[in-house]
């Protein structure tokens, strides 16, 4: 039987599947955005490319498997069908926090992905919050020694933590803990949030302690203080999390916000990412690739095959928008002018 940090990552699983973890009145403001049609694209179709470049690697299409889980017996299957599916398609991978791979001797193949995913960017994850708690640049090492990542990311997490049963909540004097870990490790350093978002401010704190992309994570997906207030048995910090359903920074706030700040910084759009529509109207805002999760959720608790039926209608939905406006690559999406965002067209 799963006990302690193993047992909760399959409650997070289940509720994640099971319940209604999204925020409440929170969009991802993507909504916002619209293309304009180009009834004469004059490209063919099937000339559309969507190969783009991330940690100096090749994706084929500019899509990560974000982080989700680790460290449980129904996450081992999920990241094994998630890393083939990802290794077979060219997208990027994360894992989920891999603080559980130090911590329990238990369901550490749920970590070891990358037999199966040899030839993409595979990003390993822990909480900033733990290098207030003993964790360093050593722990991020031999995590990426393990898994043989290509660049860990440091997920921040405070209000999960505030209403998770025996939360870490010291989050003080973390930027420069950040920027040694950064400085000492072997490979690049990002930051994500965890649905809640980062906004430009903070981002350029980040890159000046040296963190080399920023994974946005904005809210209009899971809030992961719900997920929490449904696993609690504090009836205190559940009501309390009653009130924070709508916190947040929007996605597409969030991309604004930090490209305003950040022009040459890599950033990755996540924070409910559903449609490959979606993720054109992130690229186009400024982000790198997108990163979906619990829309890959589902069909990873089935099969690697199902994984890939996902992942091909996201990439159709690229390529349809691409056709659309008359996109032939990714970097001609991101320099469209047929774009309008709240009603101001950018087309002269």
């Amino acid at each position: 039987m799963e006990e302690g940090i193993n047992r909760r990552k399959t409650e997070h699983i289940r509720l994640c599947l099971d319940d209604n973890v999204e925020g409440v009145n929170k969009t991802t403001g993507l909504e916002g955005i619209s293309f304009i049609h180009n009834a004469l694209p004059e490209i063919n179709f099937s000339d559309i490319k969507l190969d783009t470049e991330f940690l100096s690697k090749n994706l084929r299409a500019p899509f990560l498997v974000s982080s989700m889980t680790g460290g449980s017996e129904l996450a081992a299957k999920i990241n094994q069908n998630l890393a083939l599916a990802a290794e077979a398609k060219g997208w990027a991978i994360a894992l989920g926090s891999t603080r559980a791979l130090l911590e329990s001797d238990a369901h550490q193949e749920s970590f070891l992905i990358r037999k199966q995913a040899p030839s993409v960017p595979l990003i390993a994850n822990i909480g900033a919050v733990q290098f207030n708690y003993g964790y360093g640049a050593e722990h991020c090492q031999r995590i990426v020694d393990l898994t043989g990542a290509d660049s860990i990311v440091l997920h921040l997490n405070s209000l999960q933590e505030v209403v998770q049963d025996g939360g870490d909540l010291n989050f003080k004097d973390l930027l420069p803990k950040i920027e040694k870990v950064c400085k000492e490790l072997s490979v690049p350093v990002g930051v994500k949030e965890v649905g809640f978002g980062i906004d430009g401010t903070v981002a350029r704190q980040l890159y000046d302690a040296g963190i080399s992309y920023i994974d946005v994570a904005g809210a209009g997906g899971t809030s992961w203080s719900q997920v929490e207030k449904l696993r609690s048995q504090d009836e205190l910090k559940k009501g309390a999390a009653e009130a924070f359903n709508s916190w947040g920074i929007p996605t597409k706030d969030c991309i604004v916000s930090v490209k305003s700040k950040l022009e040459n910084t890599p950033v990755i759009a996540s924070g409910g990412m559903k449609t490959g529509l979606d993720a054109a109207k992130a690229i186009t805002l400024g982000a790198d690739i997108t990163g979906f999760a619990r829309q890959l959720l589902q069909a990873a608790t089935e099969s690697e095959e199902e994984v890939m039926r996902t992942m091909d209608q996201i990439e159709l939905e690229l390529k349809m928008t691409m056709f659309g406006i008359g996109a032939q690559t990714i970097k001609e999406l991101k320099d469209t002018k047929r774009v309008s965002i709240m009603g101001t067209s950018l087309l002269e």
